[in-house]
Protein backbone atom coordinates (compact mmCIF):
# COMPACT_ATOMS: atom_id res chain seq x y z
CA UNK A 1 0.00 0.00 0.00
CA UNK A 2 1.65 3.20 -1.19
CA UNK A 3 2.09 6.37 1.33
CA UNK A 4 0.23 9.75 0.86
CA UNK A 5 -0.36 12.93 2.01
CA UNK A 6 -4.06 14.51 2.68
CA UNK A 7 -5.30 17.45 3.51
CA UNK A 8 -9.27 16.69 5.69
CA UNK A 9 -11.38 18.85 7.44
CA UNK A 10 -12.62 17.29 10.62
CA UNK A 11 -15.64 18.81 12.80
CA UNK A 12 -15.22 18.59 16.78
CA UNK A 13 -16.96 19.89 19.60
CA UNK A 14 -15.03 21.23 22.21
CA UNK A 15 -15.87 22.43 25.59
CA UNK A 16 -13.66 25.68 27.10
CA UNK A 17 -14.92 27.17 29.90
CA UNK A 18 -15.28 31.09 29.83
CA UNK A 19 -13.30 33.16 32.14
CA UNK A 20 -16.50 34.35 34.24
CA UNK A 21 -17.11 30.31 34.53
CA UNK A 22 -13.96 29.40 35.94
CA UNK A 23 -13.87 32.51 38.27
CA UNK A 24 -17.53 31.80 39.49
CA UNK A 25 -16.65 27.70 40.10
CA UNK A 26 -13.55 28.84 42.15
CA UNK A 27 -15.06 31.26 44.62
CA UNK A 28 -17.94 28.79 44.97
CA UNK A 29 -15.76 26.17 46.08
CA UNK A 30 -13.59 27.80 48.65
CA UNK A 31 -13.27 28.51 51.81
CA UNK A 32 -14.40 31.47 53.73
CA UNK A 33 -10.96 32.60 54.93
CA UNK A 34 -9.73 31.72 51.18
CA UNK A 35 -12.44 33.79 49.73
CA UNK A 36 -11.55 36.78 52.14
CA UNK A 37 -8.23 36.33 51.29
CA UNK A 38 -9.10 36.05 47.15
CA UNK A 39 -10.55 39.18 48.12
CA UNK A 40 -8.10 41.29 49.93
CA UNK A 41 -5.42 40.45 47.35
CA UNK A 42 -7.60 41.58 44.34
CA UNK A 43 -8.56 45.14 46.05
CA UNK A 44 -4.36 45.27 46.40
CA UNK A 45 -4.17 44.40 42.87
CA UNK A 46 -7.05 46.05 41.23
CA UNK A 47 -7.06 49.70 40.93
CA UNK A 48 -10.44 50.00 39.63
CA UNK A 49 -12.13 47.71 43.04
CA UNK A 50 -12.36 49.50 46.22
CA UNK A 51 -14.31 49.10 49.84
CA UNK A 52 -17.75 50.39 50.55
CA UNK A 53 -18.39 51.50 53.94
CA UNK A 54 -22.11 52.07 53.17
CA UNK A 55 -24.60 49.06 52.86
CA UNK A 56 -24.62 47.52 49.42
CA UNK A 57 -27.20 48.19 47.22
CA UNK A 58 -28.59 45.69 44.03
CA UNK A 59 -27.59 46.11 40.42
CA UNK A 60 -29.89 48.63 38.57
CA UNK A 61 -29.15 46.09 35.14
CA UNK A 62 -30.62 42.77 36.49
CA UNK A 63 -30.10 41.67 32.77
CA UNK A 64 -26.63 41.53 32.86
CA UNK A 65 -26.63 39.44 35.49
CA UNK A 66 -24.73 35.91 35.14
CA UNK A 67 -26.99 32.70 35.64
CA UNK A 68 -26.39 30.07 38.68
CA UNK A 69 -23.23 28.10 38.38
CA UNK A 70 -24.83 25.09 36.89
CA UNK A 71 -27.17 26.31 34.00
CA UNK A 72 -23.61 28.17 32.56
CA UNK A 73 -22.02 24.27 33.31
CA UNK A 74 -25.03 23.00 31.03
CA UNK A 75 -24.79 25.55 28.69
CA UNK A 76 -20.98 25.61 28.11
CA UNK A 77 -20.67 21.98 26.63
CA UNK A 78 -22.63 23.35 23.30
CA UNK A 79 -22.31 27.16 23.72
CA UNK A 80 -19.51 28.03 25.32
CA UNK A 81 -16.74 28.29 21.49
CA UNK A 82 -19.21 30.50 19.85
CA UNK A 83 -19.92 32.49 23.13
CA UNK A 84 -16.06 32.76 24.07
CA UNK A 85 -14.89 33.63 20.16
CA UNK A 86 -17.64 36.06 20.43
CA UNK A 87 -16.48 37.71 23.36
CA UNK A 88 -12.89 37.87 22.54
CA UNK A 89 -14.02 39.53 19.20
CA UNK A 90 -16.06 42.00 20.81
CA UNK A 91 -13.91 43.20 23.56
CA UNK A 92 -13.10 46.49 21.88
CA UNK A 93 -16.35 47.07 20.73
CA UNK A 94 -17.96 47.13 24.25
CA UNK A 95 -20.04 50.31 25.17
CA UNK A 96 -18.38 50.79 28.34
CA UNK A 97 -20.17 54.41 28.02
CA UNK A 98 -23.54 52.41 27.99
CA UNK A 99 -22.91 50.05 30.57
CA UNK A 100 -21.60 52.87 33.52
CA UNK A 101 -24.40 55.04 32.80
CA UNK A 102 -27.05 52.18 33.24
CA UNK A 103 -25.41 51.44 36.65
CA UNK A 104 -25.95 53.47 39.61
CA UNK A 105 -23.06 55.10 41.05
CA UNK A 106 -22.16 53.00 44.03
CA UNK A 107 -21.99 49.62 41.96
CA UNK A 108 -21.83 47.41 45.20
CA UNK A 109 -21.14 44.07 45.22
CA UNK A 110 -23.95 42.63 47.86
CA UNK A 111 -22.69 39.71 49.93
CA UNK A 112 -25.67 38.68 51.62
CA UNK A 113 -28.55 40.52 52.31
CA UNK A 114 -30.37 43.33 54.52
CA UNK A 115 -31.93 40.21 56.63
CA UNK A 116 -28.64 38.48 57.13
CA UNK A 117 -27.14 41.61 59.03
CA UNK A 118 -29.92 41.03 61.69
CA UNK A 119 -29.00 42.29 65.06
CA UNK A 120 -30.61 39.74 66.48
CA UNK A 121 -28.36 36.99 64.89
CA UNK A 122 -26.66 34.94 67.73
CA UNK A 123 -23.24 35.66 68.52
CA UNK A 124 -20.95 32.88 68.49
CA UNK A 125 -17.84 31.92 70.04
CA UNK A 126 -15.73 28.83 69.56
CA UNK A 127 -14.42 26.69 72.45
CA UNK A 128 -10.70 26.39 71.71
CA UNK A 129 -8.08 24.36 73.76
CA UNK A 130 -6.20 27.12 76.23
CA UNK A 131 -2.86 26.83 75.96
CA UNK A 132 0.55 28.74 77.61
CA UNK A 133 1.01 31.04 74.80
CA UNK A 134 4.34 29.70 74.53
CA UNK A 135 5.73 27.71 72.00
CA UNK A 136 7.88 24.35 73.02
CA UNK A 137 11.34 25.24 71.30
CA UNK A 138 11.34 29.07 73.14
CA UNK A 139 10.72 27.29 76.82
CA UNK A 140 13.69 24.67 75.84
CA UNK A 141 15.77 27.25 74.36
CA UNK A 142 15.13 29.65 77.59
CA UNK A 143 15.75 26.87 79.95
CA UNK A 144 18.89 26.01 77.98
CA UNK A 145 20.64 29.11 78.42
CA UNK A 146 20.16 28.75 82.18
CA UNK A 147 22.38 25.95 82.66
CA UNK A 148 25.74 25.54 83.14
CA UNK A 149 27.67 24.05 80.54
CA UNK A 150 29.97 25.04 77.82
CA UNK A 151 29.72 26.44 74.70
CA UNK A 152 30.60 23.51 72.74
CA UNK A 153 27.30 21.74 75.03
CA UNK A 154 25.42 24.99 74.47
CA UNK A 155 25.69 24.51 70.66
CA UNK A 156 24.58 20.96 70.22
CA UNK A 157 21.67 21.75 73.01
CA UNK A 158 20.52 24.45 70.12
CA UNK A 159 20.36 21.85 67.32
CA UNK A 160 18.53 18.94 69.35
CA UNK A 161 15.85 21.69 70.67
CA UNK A 162 15.47 22.49 67.13
CA UNK A 163 14.87 19.32 65.91
CA UNK A 164 11.88 18.34 68.51
CA UNK A 165 8.53 17.39 67.13
CA UNK A 166 4.79 18.72 68.52
CA UNK A 167 4.66 15.92 70.95
CA UNK A 168 8.62 16.81 72.41
CA UNK A 169 10.06 13.64 71.31
CA UNK A 170 13.15 14.14 69.05
CA UNK A 171 12.36 13.85 65.20
CA UNK A 172 15.55 12.60 64.18
CA UNK A 173 18.31 10.21 65.99
CA UNK A 174 21.40 10.91 67.57
CA UNK A 175 23.37 10.10 64.98
CA UNK A 176 21.82 12.50 62.89
CA UNK A 177 22.49 14.95 65.49
CA UNK A 178 25.90 14.12 65.62
CA UNK A 179 26.62 14.42 61.90
CA UNK A 180 24.91 18.07 61.76
CA UNK A 181 26.51 19.21 65.15
CA UNK A 182 30.04 17.20 63.50
CA UNK A 183 30.66 15.77 67.08
CA UNK A 184 30.25 12.47 68.58
CA UNK A 185 27.28 10.51 69.12
CA UNK A 186 28.08 10.06 72.88
CA UNK A 187 28.58 13.69 73.18
CA UNK A 188 25.38 14.04 71.79
CA UNK A 189 23.47 11.59 74.55
CA UNK A 190 25.44 13.37 77.03
CA UNK A 191 23.14 16.67 76.37
CA UNK A 192 19.95 15.05 75.34
CA UNK A 193 20.67 13.55 79.35
CA UNK A 194 20.64 17.29 80.29
CA UNK A 195 17.74 18.29 78.02
CA UNK A 196 15.81 15.80 79.20
CA UNK A 197 15.75 16.73 82.60
CA UNK A 198 13.86 20.04 81.62
CA UNK A 199 10.41 21.24 82.53
CA UNK A 200 8.14 19.36 81.51
CA UNK A 201 10.25 16.11 82.02
CA UNK A 202 11.01 13.54 79.27
CA UNK A 203 11.69 15.93 76.30
CA UNK A 204 14.00 14.89 73.82
CA UNK A 205 13.11 11.00 74.15
CA UNK A 206 13.46 9.14 71.42
CA UNK A 207 10.58 6.72 72.30
CA UNK A 208 7.37 6.79 74.65
CA UNK A 209 9.65 3.90 76.85
CA UNK A 210 12.56 6.43 77.35
CA UNK A 211 9.76 9.54 78.13
CA UNK A 212 8.35 7.52 80.86
CA UNK A 213 11.23 6.06 82.34
CA UNK A 214 12.67 9.86 82.48
CA UNK A 215 9.69 10.77 84.12
CA UNK A 216 9.54 7.87 86.81
CA UNK A 217 13.62 8.54 87.33
CA UNK A 218 12.32 12.25 88.35
CA UNK A 219 9.93 11.06 90.44
CA UNK A 220 12.24 9.17 92.48
CA UNK A 221 11.70 5.43 91.07
CA UNK A 222 14.98 2.95 91.09
CA UNK A 223 15.05 0.13 88.68
CA UNK A 224 14.70 -1.82 90.86
CA UNK A 225 10.80 -1.00 91.17
CA UNK A 226 7.88 -3.17 89.61
CA UNK A 227 6.42 0.02 87.91
CA UNK A 228 10.30 0.70 86.17
CA UNK A 229 10.66 -2.64 85.00
CA UNK A 230 7.30 -2.63 83.63
CA UNK A 231 8.09 0.41 81.72
CA UNK A 232 11.10 -1.11 80.55
CA UNK A 233 10.39 -4.74 79.42
CA UNK A 234 6.37 -5.07 79.73
CA UNK A 235 4.34 -1.81 77.85
CA UNK A 236 3.20 -4.42 75.32
CA UNK A 237 1.56 -6.99 77.81
CA UNK A 238 0.54 -3.75 80.20
CA UNK A 239 -1.05 -2.31 76.84
CA UNK A 240 -3.05 -5.24 76.31
CA UNK A 241 -4.05 -5.91 80.27
CA UNK A 242 -2.20 -9.14 80.56
CA UNK A 243 -2.21 -8.83 84.53
CA UNK A 244 -1.90 -12.00 85.81
CA UNK A 245 0.70 -12.48 82.91
CA UNK A 246 2.79 -9.68 84.08
CA UNK A 247 2.43 -10.77 87.85
CA UNK A 248 4.03 -13.60 86.74
CA UNK A 249 6.76 -12.01 85.00
CA UNK A 250 8.17 -10.03 87.74
CA UNK A 251 6.81 -12.33 90.80
CA UNK A 252 4.35 -10.09 92.66
CA UNK A 253 0.37 -9.89 92.95
CA UNK A 254 -1.94 -8.57 90.87
CA UNK A 255 -2.74 -5.42 92.85
CA UNK A 256 0.96 -4.38 92.58
CA UNK A 257 0.94 -4.53 89.12
CA UNK A 258 -2.39 -2.80 88.75
CA UNK A 259 -0.93 -0.11 91.41
CA UNK A 260 1.74 -0.24 89.18
CA UNK A 261 -0.80 0.95 85.95
CA UNK A 262 -2.23 3.76 87.62
CA UNK A 263 1.33 5.19 88.19
CA UNK A 264 1.98 4.86 84.53
CA UNK A 265 -0.95 6.19 83.85
CA UNK A 266 -0.58 9.33 85.59
CA UNK A 267 2.79 10.20 83.46
CA UNK A 268 2.81 12.55 80.62
CA UNK A 269 2.87 10.45 76.91
CA UNK A 270 3.09 14.09 75.06
CA UNK A 271 4.91 16.18 77.04
CA UNK A 272 5.42 18.83 74.66
CA UNK A 273 1.24 18.89 73.53
CA UNK A 274 0.61 21.69 76.17
CA UNK A 275 2.55 23.90 74.53
CA UNK A 276 1.63 26.62 71.69
CA UNK A 277 2.71 25.55 68.22
CA UNK A 278 1.26 28.46 66.67
CA UNK A 279 -2.12 30.34 66.04
CA UNK A 280 -5.07 29.26 67.16
CA UNK A 281 -7.52 28.35 64.16
CA UNK A 282 -10.84 29.02 64.46
CA UNK A 283 -14.23 27.72 62.56
CA UNK A 284 -16.26 30.64 61.25
CA UNK A 285 -20.12 29.20 59.67
CA UNK A 286 -20.43 30.49 56.62
CA UNK A 287 -24.37 30.09 57.88
CA UNK A 288 -26.52 30.75 60.74
CA UNK A 289 -29.69 28.09 60.92
CA UNK A 290 -32.03 30.02 63.23
CA UNK A 291 -35.10 28.76 64.80
CA UNK A 292 -37.73 31.81 65.03
CA UNK A 293 -40.84 30.99 66.50
CA UNK A 294 -41.70 27.27 65.15
CA UNK A 295 -39.89 27.86 61.70
CA UNK A 296 -35.83 27.49 60.89
CA UNK A 297 -34.42 30.49 58.66
CA UNK A 298 -30.88 30.78 57.24
CA UNK A 299 -28.59 33.76 58.13
CA UNK A 300 -25.34 34.11 56.00
CA UNK A 301 -22.67 35.50 57.53
CA UNK A 302 -21.26 37.89 55.94
CA UNK A 303 -18.78 39.68 58.61
CA UNK A 304 -15.32 40.09 57.50
CA UNK A 305 -16.14 40.13 53.90
CA UNK A 306 -16.02 43.61 52.68
CA UNK A 307 -18.49 45.47 50.74
CA UNK A 308 -17.02 45.39 46.87
CA UNK A 309 -17.87 48.41 44.46
CA UNK A 310 -16.33 49.67 41.27
CA UNK A 311 -14.53 53.16 41.89
CA UNK A 312 -16.07 56.20 40.55
CA UNK A 313 -13.03 57.72 40.14
CA UNK A 314 -12.05 54.83 37.10
CA UNK A 315 -15.77 54.69 35.91
CA UNK A 316 -15.11 58.24 34.94
CA UNK A 317 -12.07 57.43 33.46
CA UNK A 318 -13.64 54.86 30.96
CA UNK A 319 -16.33 56.86 30.03
CA UNK A 320 -13.67 59.76 28.69
CA UNK A 321 -12.50 59.50 25.16
CA UNK A 322 -9.55 62.13 25.32
CA UNK A 323 -7.54 59.07 27.23
CA UNK A 324 -5.47 57.13 25.39
CA UNK A 325 -6.38 53.75 23.73
CA UNK A 326 -3.71 51.96 26.29
CA UNK A 327 -5.00 53.49 29.18
CA UNK A 328 -8.98 52.78 28.71
CA UNK A 329 -8.03 49.50 27.56
CA UNK A 330 -6.40 48.67 30.72
CA UNK A 331 -8.81 50.75 32.72
CA UNK A 332 -11.83 48.30 31.06
CA UNK A 333 -9.88 44.99 31.79
CA UNK A 334 -9.69 46.02 35.13
CA UNK A 335 -13.26 46.85 35.34
CA UNK A 336 -14.34 43.59 33.86
CA UNK A 337 -12.36 41.41 36.40
CA UNK A 338 -13.78 43.66 39.34
CA UNK A 339 -17.28 43.08 37.83
CA UNK A 340 -17.03 39.37 37.71
CA UNK A 341 -15.82 39.41 40.97
CA UNK A 342 -18.14 40.98 42.12
CA UNK A 343 -20.88 38.80 41.04
CA UNK A 344 -19.47 35.69 41.38
CA UNK A 345 -19.43 36.24 45.00
CA UNK A 346 -23.45 37.45 44.69
CA UNK A 347 -24.00 34.48 43.31
CA UNK A 348 -21.61 32.12 45.38
CA UNK A 349 -24.45 33.84 48.07
CA UNK A 350 -27.58 32.65 46.65
CA UNK A 351 -26.12 29.26 46.11
CA UNK A 352 -25.23 28.69 49.50
CA UNK A 353 -28.31 30.25 50.72
CA UNK A 354 -30.36 27.45 48.50
CA UNK A 355 -28.07 24.42 49.29
CA UNK A 356 -28.45 25.24 53.38
CA UNK A 357 -32.44 26.40 53.07
CA UNK A 358 -32.61 22.84 51.36
CA UNK A 359 -30.58 21.28 54.07
CA UNK A 360 -32.96 22.55 56.39
CA UNK A 361 -36.01 20.81 54.63
CA UNK A 362 -34.15 17.88 54.46
CA UNK A 363 -33.00 17.64 57.99
CA UNK A 364 -35.59 18.79 60.19
CA UNK A 365 -35.50 16.02 62.40
CA UNK A 366 -31.80 16.42 63.02
CA UNK A 367 -32.52 20.21 64.04
CA UNK A 368 -35.08 19.60 66.59
CA UNK A 369 -33.99 16.27 67.83
CA UNK A 370 -30.06 15.56 67.45
CA UNK A 371 -27.44 13.33 65.57
CA UNK A 372 -30.11 10.49 66.47
CA UNK A 373 -32.48 11.88 63.68
CA UNK A 374 -30.08 12.62 61.18
CA UNK A 375 -31.43 11.15 57.84
CA UNK A 376 -29.33 9.71 54.92
CA UNK A 377 -28.53 12.22 52.16
CA UNK A 378 -26.95 12.64 48.94
CA UNK A 379 -25.48 15.14 47.00
CA UNK A 380 -28.23 14.16 44.15
CA UNK A 381 -31.27 14.60 46.46
CA UNK A 382 -30.81 18.21 47.14
CA UNK A 383 -29.50 18.90 43.74
CA UNK A 384 -32.87 17.43 42.47
CA UNK A 385 -34.37 19.39 45.02
CA UNK A 386 -32.91 23.12 44.14
CA UNK A 387 -32.65 22.69 40.32
CA UNK A 388 -29.16 22.27 39.69
CA UNK A 389 -25.84 20.11 39.20
CA UNK A 390 -24.27 17.93 41.56
CA UNK A 391 -20.73 19.14 41.22
CA UNK A 392 -22.39 22.18 41.76
CA UNK A 393 -23.91 21.27 45.50
CA UNK A 394 -20.74 19.42 46.10
CA UNK A 395 -18.91 22.70 45.39
CA UNK A 396 -21.23 24.82 47.41
CA UNK A 397 -20.38 22.74 50.59
CA UNK A 398 -16.45 22.02 50.45
CA UNK A 399 -14.86 23.56 53.01
CA UNK A 400 -17.94 25.33 54.67
CA UNK A 401 -19.25 24.95 57.88
CA UNK A 402 -23.34 25.67 59.51
CA UNK A 403 -24.05 26.83 62.98
CA UNK A 404 -26.77 25.20 63.93
CA UNK A 405 -29.43 24.32 66.82
CA UNK A 406 -27.27 21.42 67.49
CA UNK A 407 -23.52 23.14 67.30
CA UNK A 408 -21.52 24.11 64.37
CA UNK A 409 -21.17 21.34 61.32
CA UNK A 410 -19.39 21.18 58.15
CA UNK A 411 -22.20 21.17 55.12
CA UNK A 412 -20.49 17.50 53.97
CA UNK A 413 -21.83 15.72 57.40
CA UNK A 414 -25.34 16.60 56.37
CA UNK A 415 -24.53 13.34 53.54
CA UNK A 416 -24.59 10.42 54.73
CA UNK A 417 -24.64 7.10 53.58
CA UNK A 418 -27.23 4.77 54.31
CA UNK A 419 -27.57 1.45 56.39
CA UNK A 420 -30.84 -0.39 55.69
CA UNK A 421 -33.12 -1.42 58.38
CA UNK A 422 -35.14 -4.65 58.75
CA UNK A 423 -38.12 -2.72 58.97
CA UNK A 424 -37.24 -0.90 55.48
CA UNK A 425 -36.43 2.43 56.66
CA UNK A 426 -33.34 3.43 55.66
CA UNK A 427 -30.62 4.63 58.98
CA UNK A 428 -28.19 7.38 58.70
CA UNK A 429 -24.60 5.78 59.64
CA UNK A 430 -23.80 9.40 61.40
CA UNK A 431 -26.61 8.36 63.99
CA UNK A 432 -26.01 4.47 64.15
CA UNK A 433 -22.01 6.04 65.07
CA UNK A 434 -24.09 7.87 67.80
CA UNK A 435 -25.93 4.87 68.94
CA UNK A 436 -23.00 2.63 68.99
CA UNK A 437 -21.04 5.45 71.07
CA UNK A 438 -24.43 5.36 73.51
CA UNK A 439 -24.36 1.79 73.84
CA UNK A 440 -20.59 1.60 74.80
CA UNK A 441 -20.48 4.59 77.14
CA UNK A 442 -23.23 3.18 79.66
CA UNK A 443 -21.44 -0.09 79.32
CA UNK A 444 -20.31 -2.11 82.80
CA UNK A 445 -16.53 -1.17 82.77
CA UNK A 446 -15.82 -4.58 84.66
CA UNK A 447 -17.63 -6.18 81.31
CA UNK A 448 -17.91 -4.06 78.29
CA UNK A 449 -19.51 -4.96 75.11
CA UNK A 450 -17.82 -6.50 72.60
CA UNK A 451 -18.76 -5.87 68.86
CA UNK A 452 -20.81 -8.95 68.25
CA UNK A 453 -23.01 -7.91 71.03
CA UNK A 454 -23.60 -4.50 70.06
CA UNK A 455 -24.19 -5.88 66.23
CA UNK A 456 -27.17 -8.32 67.94
CA UNK A 457 -28.06 -5.29 69.83
CA UNK A 458 -28.32 -2.67 66.90
CA UNK A 459 -30.21 -5.71 64.80
CA UNK A 460 -33.03 -5.61 67.64
CA UNK A 461 -33.29 -1.84 67.07
CA UNK A 462 -34.22 -3.09 63.68
CA UNK A 463 -30.62 -1.72 62.40
CA UNK A 464 -29.05 -4.79 60.18
CA UNK A 465 -25.17 -4.52 60.49
CA UNK A 466 -22.22 -6.80 60.45
CA UNK A 467 -19.69 -7.53 63.20
CA UNK A 468 -17.24 -5.71 61.24
CA UNK A 469 -18.78 -2.71 60.18
CA UNK A 470 -19.46 -1.99 64.02
CA UNK A 471 -15.84 -2.57 64.69
CA UNK A 472 -14.80 0.09 61.76
CA UNK A 473 -17.47 2.52 63.02
CA UNK A 474 -15.96 2.14 66.52
CA UNK A 475 -12.07 2.56 64.89
CA UNK A 476 -13.82 5.71 63.21
CA UNK A 477 -15.06 7.23 66.75
CA UNK A 478 -11.34 6.13 68.42
CA UNK A 479 -12.91 3.68 71.04
CA UNK A 480 -10.70 0.77 71.82
CA UNK A 481 -11.81 -2.82 71.20
CA UNK A 482 -13.83 -4.34 74.09
CA UNK A 483 -10.27 -6.48 75.80
CA UNK A 484 -9.18 -2.62 75.99
CA UNK A 485 -11.48 -1.20 77.62
CA UNK A 486 -12.10 -3.78 80.66
CA UNK A 487 -11.20 -2.76 83.74
CA UNK A 488 -9.97 -5.71 86.09
CA UNK A 489 -11.33 -6.27 89.68
CA UNK A 490 -9.06 -8.63 91.50
CA UNK A 491 -11.04 -11.09 92.21
CA UNK A 492 -13.68 -10.50 89.88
Amino acid sequence: MALEQRLSLKQTLQLRMTPQLRLAIRILQVSRAELESIVADELCQNPTLEESEAEADRLADTATRTGDVETSEAESSDEAPAREKEEVSNVSEVDWEEILERSPGDFHGSIGTGSDRDDNRANFIENTAASNGEDLVGAMLDQLNLVMMNEEERRVGSIIVQNLDSSGYLACTPDEIAFMANCPVEFVNEVREIIQDFEPRGVASLDLRECLLCQLSAIGYETDDYVVQIVDKHLPELESRRYEKLAKLLGTTVEEVLECHRIIQSLDPKPGRNFDEGDTRYITPDAYILKVGGEFQVVLNDEGLPHLRISHYYRDMARKSEDGKDTKNYVQDKIRSATWLIRSIEQRQRTLRKVVESLVRFQKPFLLGGVEHLRPLVLKDVANDIGMHESTVSRATANKYVHTPQGIFELKYFFTSSIRGTDGIDVSSESVKQRIQQMIGSEDPKQPRSDQWISEALAKENIDIARRTVAKYRELLGILPSSKRKRYVVGG
